[in-house]
């Protein structure tokens, strides 16, 4: 049996304000062409299905055409709900999907009884292991002295490998979860709550293939234990990834081998530094223009109207700071940079402050007009 592993599609996520929708159906588009191309018999979505826990009609009709493009091209699906995902939203329909060779596994106290998918050797046991969030968790699998991401992912492991000792199958294991040795990306959020969100890797020994979702690089912990990371990238602390997934092969004795196959990059990212004159003329920065961009500017005063002259050339600008050369002045404390000073003074401080340079007599002068309407009076 061929098994296409991916996860984290966070499907509806926007990146720094810029919608993603037509970039994220490009990517999980191809994997339609990849199960054709590589005869793959199922794919499995380890957690993070979409962004949010109630995701746009926009975003679920996209799921929907990928999904359907998938097992049009001969796939069956597994999917277990991440972080991100609303279980019981996603596990709807879940028995009449399961008609049309789409597995649902979303509930927490049925982890521990798989998904049957036989081959020329026999079944192989898919188990879904949802997102535990330890103080749900506890209580769905009627167990109120587990405490932490480890106790509660250990005491559904010992379910699955207890269900599985009962049975002649090879197995793979879909978790949400992030394991000890994983390198984590700026996208991810957080699933600690009150406690050590890692889980030591030695949870999954005893299974053939563990399909991890949750972090965004694609990454091998073990050979039989990885992550296949987000199709496309979600921060530019990815930038240097190569989005990708994990081709695994069972023969009749499990695991026979993992191999990986990249992803298309719809848009590729980039970041630039320099100050503005310079990011605006440099010929050389041409090859940057139809990059997602994060850019810092170097200015000494931090210039107006920046991201818009910036969009002007590069129009996929996305992100904007400001570290001129040189550094910024300190910050003072509130209470010192008020201490003394006249309200005008204060106003002026506060512009140096943000800009790194003094108001100009203009703009003094438009301040105390400021100034004296608050106050009610005619500007001195």
């Amino acid at each position: 049996m061929r098994v296409l592993h991916t996860s984290d599609w966070h499907v509806g996520r926007t990146f720094h304000g810029r919608d993603l929708l037509a970039e994220q159906e490009a990517v999980l588009g191809s994997l339609a062409d990849l199960v054709a191309d590589e005869q793959v018999d199922v794919v499995v979505v380890s957690g993070d299905l979409y962004d949010r826990a109630v995701p746009s009609a926009e975003a679920v009709d996209a799921c929907t055409r990928v999904l359907g493009a998938i097992s049009a091209a001969g796939a069956r699906i597994v999917i277990t709900p991440g972080n991100h995902d609303s279980a019981p939203r996603l596990g709807a329909f879940a028995g009449f999907a399961a008609a049309g060779g789409l597995y649902l596994r979303t509930t927490i106290a049925e982890l521990h009884r798989p998904v049957l998918i036989p081959d020329e050797h026999g079944p192989v046991a898919f188990y879904g292991i949802p997102y535990l969030e330890p103080e749900l968790a506890r209580h769905a699998l009627d167990d109120l002295e587990l405490r932490g991401h480890a106790a509660v992912l250990g005491e559904a492991m010992r379910r699955i490998t207890r269900d599985l000792a009962t049975r002649q199958a090879r197995s793979v294991v879909l978790a949400h979860a992030f394991v000890i040795g994983g390198e984590a990306s700026d996208s991810e959020r957080t699933i600690s709550v009150g406690g050590v969100p890692h889980v030591p890797a030695g949870l999954f020994d005893g299974v053939d293939y563990a399909a991890l979702g949750h972090l965004h690089g694609p990454q091998t912990l073990a050979e039989h234990l990885r992550y296949s990371g987000s199709p496309i990238a979600y921060s530019f602390s990815e930038a240097r990834q190569r989005k990708s997934v994990w081709l695994v092969d069972l023969d009749a004795r499990g695991l026979a081998g993992v191999e990986r196959r990249e992803l298309p990059v719809p848009r590729a990212l980039g970041t630039l530094r320099g100050d503005l004159t310079e990011l605006l003329s440099d010929p050389v920065l041409e090859t940057e223009v139809d990059k997602f961009l994060s850019i810092e500017l170097t200015d000494v005063v931090r210039p107006l109207d920046a991201m818009r002259r910036l969009r002007e050339r590069f129009p996929h600008a996305l992100h904007l700071d400001w570290r001129p050369e040189g550094g910024r002045p300190i910050a003072r404390r509130y209470t010192e940079a008020v201490r003394g000073r006249t309200d005008e003074e204060v106003a002026c401080c506060f512009v140096a402050d943000t800009r790194n340079s003094a108001p100009t007599e203009s703009e003094r002068a438009l301040l105390r007009e400021a100034l004296a309407a608050v106050a009610g009076k005619e500007p001195e």
